[in-house]
């Protein structure tokens, strides 16, 4: 996706080891260890700590950033931990004062017994990594342990536009592919035809109904993506013309039907810079109520790719346009025009916002390759896995590049 111009994940993951190089006591006091999570900060309610030479971290917080399910009995003292993989629960209990753990029933020994500090149950970290997956290092210098969080499976959704052919290889992995191969012009029609998005030309045996018929038979679901900005005005002609948006949905359905999508992914951007903000969103919550209704009967899905909210661009909805479509894409970046890795507490905080207005079952994190790179992708992913989104989009086959698409497979199940 462009915005205003490209559609469509700054800090480098560190390596890790399974374990945490103990510190001496007397090289760390307490409140002065920091702790990332995929190579961003993750709050504490207390800070971790160094006891007898072993980091001590909050498990409660940690394990509800990596999706284990935490309970606490308070009878007996103890702190439960599950976490579903791969079909199968893995349950670690924890007792305070007792430095033996129980691992699926079997007895597990730390080094360190759990402690109540302030009122968070504080457990060595390497004990965590070991049972839970994650990789961790520790910089000495800075006094920063850095977690990876585990592969984890998780809804992808690819973009097919401009030049993505050379890439067409990677079509398979992805869960749902996105072609921008249309777009709403400059007098708010809906076209196939124009220079940048428009119905490709065949080249030799391979046509652009082949590929979405391939896409399809291998259980990439194939979506037709619709494109345009209000540059010139011609997304506000139609949202102000309900004759107009009555054609331009009807269109738009018509030709993901009768092309073989199971889908379509609207991504229409620039929307609520000036003028009256609330206006703007009444009329596009009814240009998508109008095409939701149409997609549905035709029985396609319905993708919004939207601005993140803390961008300079107010007209979308969140909260209306989440129950009419089936997912929403946050377009997390651009936010330095795409000059190098997306600042990650801009991401973030896209993310809060988007959570306040809308379930997260219904987002997906937005990320351009046009912005990141194999050192800084999986940082954007571990977001989406820290605030368990529904998946991640990345823009665009044909930007991601071999060693990115290695950090990527080594982050996320790929299909």
């Amino acid at each position: 996706m462009k915005v205003l111009g490209k559609l469509l994940l700054s800090s480098v993951i560190l390596a890790g080891s399974l374990s945490v190089i103990p510190l001496p006591a007397t090289q760390a006091a307490a409140g002065k260890v920091s702790i990332l999570l995929d190579g961003y900060a993750l709050p504490f309610p207390v800070q971790p700590t160094v006891m007898k030479g072993t980091t001590m971290v909050p498990f409660r917080a940690i394990s509800e950033a990596l999706g284990i399910q935490v309970t606490w009995n308070q009878k007996e003292q103890k702190i439960i931990a599950t976490k579903q993989s791969d079909g199968a629960a893995k349950q670690v209990v924890l007792t305070i004062g007792s430095k033996n753990a129980l691992v699926d029933g079997q007895a597990a020994p730390l080094s360190i017994a759990p402690q109540t500090i302030q009122n968070s149950t504080m457990i060595p970290l390497s004990f965590f990594s070991q049972q839970f997956g994650a990789a961790v290092a520790w910089d000495q210098t800075t006094q920063t342990v850095s977690i990876t969080s585990p592969k984890k499976d998780m809804y992808t959704m690819g973009f097919y536009a401009l030049s993505s052919f050379d890439e067409r290889a990677y079509i398979p992995s992805f869960d749902s592919l996105s072609f921008g191969w249309s777009r709403i012009d400059t007098n708010g029609q809906f076209t196939v035809q124009g220079k940048e998005y428009k119905w490709p030309q065949a080249a030799g045996d391979v046509t652009p109904e082949s590929i979405i018929q391939d896409a399809a038979q291998q259980g990439t679901s194939p979506y037709l993506m619709v494109y345009s900005v209000d540059s010139s005005l011609e997304l506000t002609k139609n949202l102000e013309d309900t004759a107009l948006q009555e054609s331009t949905t009807s269109q738009i359905v018509a030709t993901a039907s009768e092309k073989g999508f199971k889908g379509i992914a609207l991504d229409l951007e620039g929307l609520g810079l000036t003028g009256d903000k609330n206006k703007v969103k009444t009329e596009y919550n009814a240009f998508i109520k109008n095409l939701s209704t149409k997609a549905r009967q035709a029985g396609l899905k319905l993708t919004l790719v939207l601005h993140p909210l803390n961008s300079s661009y107010s007209g979308y909805d969140y909260k209306t346009l989440s129950s009419l479509a089936d997912d929403l894409v946050i377009m997390a970046y651009a936010f330095e025009q795409e000059k190098g890795p997306e600042p990650l507490n801009k991401v973030d905080e896209a993310i809060r916002l988007a959570l306040k207005e809308t379930n997260k079952d219904k987002l997906i994190l937005g990320i351009s390759l046009g912005s990141e790179n194999a050192a800084s992708v999986n940082s954007k992913i571990g977001l989406a896995k820290r605030y368990d989104l529904k998946g991640v989009a990345f823009w665009r086959l044909g930007l991601i590049g071999q060693p990115a698409w290695a950090e990527i497979n080594q982050s996320i199940e790929m299909k």
